[in-house]
């Protein structure tokens, strides 16, 4: 048998889960303080779902689940005789928490106050190629509005967000904002027709991996008027019209002017310590997204650790009606990753010590641990064979200090 993780996943050492659950924690207790409600949905869903949700290149990285028993032969079956792959599989593995929220919205709205304000911080699955920043098993922090169109939404998602970045003691970063109706207007104005543009903006996507020349190219291959195609490659050659330049240029201004609100209050928030740019380049994978979207970035990391946005479409493919949607997602391993990496140290981390015994004395030992615990935290250990190097075991995993029961009050350090 094989001890190696799958690929795309990993264990997590001792010292690894202190910090990962610190994060968590911290996250969660900022979240539920500013008055939004912890739920858990299941990793599985069911496959008719994720086909629909418009998740853009996600949908090709769901992990399915094939049919048990019956059902699976007669789906082989179907197959031999030319039927279609897909009935092999009828559930699979959620790719992000937004679609799952969205049905639990849908079955339990009833039981939610109006807006719902939801947490979810959980697993996700995605056929990734493994890569540092991606994996197949990861987790993300989502907060999400449901219920509201009102920009106000955005701006709680973002400051909230912020917040616990800096409760982590993390400064450098910024975020981008733009609006979907205000790109796909800019891009009808370049001469691409309104039914393309959702292929347009997968392309568009890819503009920080593949630059301006690559994203003309694309375009190109995909069959999009030259015209069109110059237009957007002589945009994006200079630096980017900002939100006034873009004014200039567009006949409806509701959502500028909505977008400008969300700014502006987002930066009276921030109070300079974090900032907030709108940038006509992001896009945002996901087809579900409607209106607003942001990413965080940091100088610290290549790509995005958070992002979100608006999604007023999706519940409604579950209750046949329009529900004003927006949330915002820590991508929770990039986080980890960067502190990790930079040795960040917890504030609030107890010091660890190791209370030795002799197998008789294992109770009293115990209750002499509880007492301990007050200043520390305790591990009980049996008298090793071999003292000096299991006092180097605990050293390598960051034990402060040990004493041996029977033999000194003392706590010892270890170095």
């Amino acid at each position: 048998m094989k001890t190696n993780t799958v690929k795309g996943t990993n264990d997590w050492l001792p010292a690894e889960m202190k910090l990962r659950d610190y994060i968590q924690n911290t996250i969660l207790e900022t979240y539920l303080k500013n008055g939004f409600n912890h739920i858990s949905t299941p990793v599985i869903e069911d496959a008719e779902n994720l086909d629909k949700s418009e998740g853009g290149e996600n949908l090709n990285l769901i992990f399915k689940v094939l049919k048990r028993g019956d059902k699976l032969e007669e789906a082989v079956k179907d197959i031999r005789e030319g039927g279609d792959e897909k009935e092999l599989s009828d559930m699979g593995l959620r790719y992000d928490l937004t679609l799952p929220l969205t049905r639990f919205f849908a079955n339990n709205r009833d039981k939610l106050v109006m807006p719902a304000k939801c947490i979810q911080i959980d697993r996700v699955y995605r056929a990734e190629r493994p890569q540092k920043g991606r994996m197949r098993e990861f987790i993300q922090c989502d907060i999400d509005i449901l219920g509201s169109k009102s920009p106000c939404c955005e701006t709680e998602l973002i400051s909230v967000t912020a917040e616990a970045l800096l409760n982590l003691g993390f400064r450098d970063f910024r975020i981008r904002i733009n609006d979907r109706r205000i790109l796909r207007a800019v891009l009808e104005g370049l001469g691409f027709a309104a039914d393309t543009l959702d292929s347009v903006c997968i392309s568009f996507d890819k503009l920080d991996k593949i630059g301006a020349e690559g994203v003309a190219a694309e375009l190109t291959e995909k069959g999009f008027p030259e015209k069109a195609v110059e237009g957007l490659k002589n945009l994006l050659a200079g630096e980017l019209p900002g939100l006034s330049k873009v004014r200039e240029v567009l006949a409806d201004t509701e959502d500028i002017d909505r977008l400008e609100s969300i700014i502006a209050s987002a930066k009276e928030l921030a109070d300079g310590r974090y900032d907030i740019v709108f940038d006509l380049s992001l896009v945002r994978g996901q087809g579900y997204y409607t209106g607003t979207v942001f990413e965080i970035e940091s100088p610290k990391f290549r790509g995005a650790i958070g992002g979100g946005g608006r999604y007023d479409n999706l519940i409604g493919k579950f209750i046949g009606e329009s529900v004003p949607a927006v949330g915002f997602s820590i991508g929770f391993e990039r986080l980890f990753s960067i502190l990790y990496e930079t040795g960040y140290t917890i504030p609030t981390a107890r010091k660890q010590v190791a209370l030795i015994f002799k197998e008789q004395d294992f109770a009293a030992a115990a209750k002499k641990a509880r007492e301990l615990r007050g200043e520390y935290d305790v591990s009980l250990f049996e008298f090793p064979k071999k003292l000096g190097k299991f006092l180097d075991r605990l050293t390598e995993r960051g034990y402060y200090g040990f004493t041996v029961y029977g033999e000194s009050e003392e706590i010892k350090l270890l170095s």
